[in-house]
């Protein structure tokens, strides 16, 4: 009984250090989002360059911006671009969609990825 109490107080431990790991800073997923501005626009009327204008991306259905022009496999791919689905594609978008048009190869930090989600659900 005791193994298992202690098991569960360090599961615990464990999933709030990951969570507080994980917790994005939109200031600094502001900054974070600099080096996806050559390909991306973030403001309210801003225009869609190479890739759509993310202006309230945070719950958008994956190829629903009016007006751009998406690959195949993103019209397919029927996502919604929750905090969750958004950290699964920045990491890799490849991996996610195959057959994506974002050459990106994606952020590999955990803490920069939440940053740019923080960020990006702040504009509505």
């Amino acid at each position: 009984m005791k193994i298992a109490a202690a098991i569960t107080v360090l599961a615990i431990a464990v999933a709030g250090t990951a969570a507080a790991q994980t917790a994005g800073d939109p200031v600094k997923g502001e900054k974070v989002f600099q080096r996806c501005k050559a390909c991306h626009s973030a403001e309210k009327d801003g225009a869609d360059k190479l890739g759509p204008n993310l202006w309230g991306v945070v719950g958008r259905k994956s190829a629903s911006e009016d007006g751009f022009n998406y690959s195949p496999a993103m019209k397919a791919a029927n996502k919604t671009w929750d905090a969750a689905t958004l950290d699964v594609y920045l990491t890799k978008p490849a991996a996610l969609v195959p057959g994506t048009r974002m050459a990106f190869p994606g952020i590999p930090s955990a803490q920069d990825r939440a940053d740019v989600i923080a960020y990006l659900s702040g504009l509505k």
